[in-house]
């Protein structure tokens, strides 16, 4: 399973957060992504926690030839393409693309770790991808998705927006 974390806090020039992770989906295909599986879309606060707008959040299940090295470079070129520029860590976004996993690849180098090292620690990560992959183990820890919502820390807030996961 390859799968793709999507966040923003901040309108873009495509509107409001919600709109420009829709946006970054219909792109992906343009890149060769092919999306299976989207999430609802979930609002969550700030990790860590801090004054920023609260965050929307989504996760996608893709299938692409492109090795996890090109994808990263792609879904940064997305994030470029849409307008997040990049200043300091944590801060707030326009658009955010997190490669969580690809497929059970475990990479740890300066340029890419597989799976995201923060992932099993986000309830924005975790919440959305029970939704589309519910039987995802993790590839280190060797947890469920289930296994790993429980363990996450009590003070991260989160709801679901959307009512409905998006189909593809």
């Amino acid at each position: 399973m390859i799968l793709i974390g999507l966040g923003a806090n901040l309108d873009s020039i495509y509107g409001s957060p919600e709109e420009t992770i829709l946006k970054a989906i219909s792109l992906f295909d343009e890149y060769d992504i092919s999306v299976i599986a989207v999430s609802s879309i979930w609002k969550s606060a700030p990790v860590p926690l801090s004054d920023q707008p609260w965050y929307k959040n989504a996760v996608c299940l893709v299938d692409t030839n492109l090795c996890p090295y090109e994808l990263l470079s792609v879904l940064s070129k997305i994030e470029g393409v849409l307008g997040r520029t990049r200043r300091l860590p944590n801060e707030a976004r326009v658009l955010d693309l997190d490669l969580l996993s690809y497929n059970d690849v475990v990479i740890d180098d300066k340029n890419l770790n597989l799976p995201h090292p923060r992932m099993s620690e986000r309830a924005f990560v975790l919440y959305p991808l029970q939704e589309i992959a519910p039987k995802w183990l993790h590839p280190k820890s060797g947890k469920t998705v289930s296994e790993l919502i429980k363990l996450l820390p009590k003070d991260q807030e989160i709801e679901k927006i959307s009512k409905d996961r998006y189909e593809y």
